[in-house]
């Protein structure tokens, strides 16, 4: 799969907890998914399992500590994929 599909996929994923006050196009590599793209954790989780379908990975608690942003999680779904 290209980076840029796996970030279009990752994208739509997260488009779906978004908070209204908040825009896909605001969805960037460097976006905190907190702080930023303002997803509370509760949603967070669901993007987590979310990501686990999709990607057809299981991640541990502590790949899930180290998604801050979107480039980590696309990084995270790149070291499952390829390990």
């Amino acid at each position: 799969m290209q980076e840029k599909e796996k970030y279009q996929k990752l994208k739509d994923i997260i488009q779906v907890y978004l908070p209204s006050d908040v825009s896909v196009d605001d969805i960037q590599p460097s976006s905190n998914f907190i702080s930023e793209l303002n997803i509370n954790s509760a949603n967070l989780v669901d993007i987590i399992l979310d990501v686990e379908d999709a990607f057809d990975i299981r991640l541990e608690n502590e790949d899930m500590n180290q998604m801050q942003t979107v480039a980590d999680a696309l990084h995270i779904i790149d070291s499952k994929l390829n390990g």
